[in-house]
């Protein structure tokens, strides 16, 4: 029979104890000790308590927590002396059923990754949705890792195990995260689309309006119809909006959503996350036969990477009225117009103003998103409260100097170009550091016409720099801009400048804020509250009415961007209870 948390939580020590033993590879202190924290709220928060014993047990007891582990497909195996959840969890990935080709191939992993790192290569097998890696993935990870550096090998250990502790964990409870399981194989059934090029790589591309575009709008409007909206439609730029009546008609209506383009050889779950979580609370409501005294409109946003366009935010910035007629004669890699685009695709130019909304008909929008960074990874928290969206300011920078010959000019007679601008990178990294949480980056560096022996005449390169106010933002600027002048006046070279894109931070409303912070402590888990660096649909949605976003911690170190990109069931499933959270909270305040 399963646990329940209420019985975990009046059992005496010792019992509790033994209901949790079996999580930690023969290591039942991380359970026994968590049990200090007793009554646990909830499954996150025994999740959560565990994670903190572990966190401050020291290094020590960390690697000893590794070294307990065994290898996969490894002697234990071959000796069938695992425990009974190791060997679950190794048969469920296929490791008791390896060709001897594969086997050869781990056993070799495993001797390479010991050797330089001293301890056991952990990997959560059963993977994000639980249900188990195949054995191609656990080699390629197992393959890539091989090459990380040892602080981050021995943090990705950890958290490894801590996937492993929760999968067991939710087992032993009986807990199927449904809806996160649901949110997850949307995700997977879209990412099947992708831009030609790259779909036959098995990489993720999906630029706006390409027949992979439009397949994807095409499935999450049948997926919107299955949930149970009463409206479904694509609308003249190509967004896809589902709206979810009140209770009485003429209610206003919370906006929520987020993007379905991607980057070039991107993410699954950039963008995509904040479409499916709401999707499912809706599809929930519908089958409870629930109606809320508001609406519920759901937008999966066309556009809002910039990729095959330059018209980032172009699916929000049309809610807004800020759609530029100019970007309609903007031309792709093949020279196609949007506007040809946009009429391929059956869409109306001409209805373009109309979509635009009223912002009296609305009670805010809040924007769910997978973090895109590192520190909820970092912290083991599923979730974060966005305090702001930074703004940023970029620009374009020429410096030219004089290119000479690299083996004749002496090095006090130089003008170097490159030297100039490495001295301003260095800078950069450190003026920034100074805050905290702003951010400065060379994304972009080019030398043209470089030769290997050529002393740079010329250095073109971009600057992008973001805080979470404006002002910071706007002090960061003026010190790498005020550095960048002396540089060149030092060195004796000439400077070209030119500002590209600055946009306002977007400080979540205090209430909307204050609401993911109910939800997320209802959860049992500690609220953390962080900026977010990216930029996102809510930044639009900011100039009409208010808006707050909730962050989703990010598999892989939080990496983005990248096909690495990925989250967990679980995670995704808090997410979903978060956002019903809220709708409990608005109608409350409604009735």
């Amino acid at each position: 029979m399963p646990i329940t948390l209420n019985q975990l939580n009046s059992a005496s020590r010792e019992e509790a104890a033994q209901m949790l033993d079996g999580l930690y590879e023969h290591s039942p202190w991380i359970a026994e000790q968590a049990l200090n924290e007793r009554p646990f709220k909830s499954l996150a928060h025994l999740k959560h308590a565990m994670c903190e014993v572990l966190q401050h047990a020291g290094r020590e007891a960390q690697l000893g927590l590794i070294r307990a582990h065994p290898e996969l497909a490894g002697k234990a195996m071959v000796s069938q002396t695992l425990t009974a959840e190791s060997t679950n969890e190794q048969t469920q990935a296929g490791l008791t059923d390896c060709t001897p080709e594969e086997f050869a191939r781990i056993q070799q992993l495993n001797a390479d990754y010991n050797a330089k790192f001293g301890w056991p290569f952990i990997l959560a097998v059963r993977g994000p949705r639980g249900v188990g890696l195949n054995k191609a993935q656990i080699i390629e990870a197992f393959a890539r890792r091989l090459h990380g550096h040892p602080d981050f090998e021995l943090a990705e250990c950890l958290r490894n195990i801590h996937r492993i502790v929760e999968i067991r964990l939710n087992d032993k409870f009986g807990v199927e995260p449904t809806l996160g399981h649901q949110v997850w194989d949307w995700q997977e059934k879209l990412a099947q689309h992708s831009d030609p090029g790259y779909a036959e790589n098995g990489q993720l591309t999906v630029t706006y309006l390409t027949d992979a575009h439009r397949a994807c709008a095409q499935r999450i409007t049948q997926n919107m119809r299955e949930c149970g909206f009463d409206e479904v439609f694509t609308d003249a730029v190509g967004n896809v909006v589902g709206r979810y009546h009140p209770a009485t008609k003429g209610g206003r209506y919370l906006l929520t959503g987020s993007h379905y383009d991607t980057v070039r050889n991107g993410g699954k779950y950039d963008g995509r996350l904040g479409i499916f979580v709401p999707m499912a609370c809706v599809n929930a409501l519908h089958q409870q036969g629930q109606r809320m005294p508001f609406g519920i409109e759901v937008v999966a946003f066309a556009e809002e990477e910039g990729q095959r366009y330059r018209a980032t935010f172009l699916g929000s910035g049309a809610l807004i009225g800020d759609f530029k007629p100019a970007w309609l004669e903007q031309q792709d890699a093949d020279g196609i117009t949007m506007r040809q685009a946009m009429q391929h695709a059956g869409l109306c130019v001409d209805d373009i103003a109309k979509i635009q909304r009223d912002p009296a008909q609305y009670l805010g929008f809040v924007e769910v998103h997978i973090e895109q960074g590192p520190v909820l990874n970092e912290l083991n928290l599923p979730l974060g409260v966005v305090t702001s969206i930074n703004g940023s300011v970029r620009f374009l920078v020429k410096i030219i100097g004089t290119a000479s010959h690299a083996g004749t000019t002496p090095m006090d007679r130089r003008r170097d170009a490159v030297s100039a601008m490495a001295e301003l990178a260095l800078y950069m990294e450190q003026r920034a550091a100074q805050d905290g949480d702003s951010v400065a980056t060379i994304g972009q560096l080019n030398v043209p016409n470089g030769s290997i022996n050529v002393v740079p005449g010329v250095c073109q390169f971009s600057l992008d720099m973001r805080a979470p106010r404006n002002d910071q933002r706007d002090a960061l600027m003026h010190d790498v801009l005020q550095q960048l002048n002396a540089i060149c006046a030092r060195r004796g070279v000439r400077l070209e400048i030119e500002e590209t894109m600055r946009v306002a931070a977007a400080p979540s409303a205090i209430d909307w804020q204050t609401r993911w912070e109910r939800a997320v402590q209802a959860s049992g888990i500690p609220v953390f509250k962080m900026p977010s660096g990216a930029g996102h649909d809510a930044m639009k949605l900011h100039d009409v009415m208010p808006q707050a976003m909730l962050f989703v911690r990010g598999e892989n170190a939080g990496i983005s961007h990248n096909p690495l990109e990925s989250t967990t069931s679980d995670d995704m499933q808090l997410a979903v209870d978060a956002f019903t959270h809220v709708l409990n909270q608005l109608t409350l305040e409604h009735v």
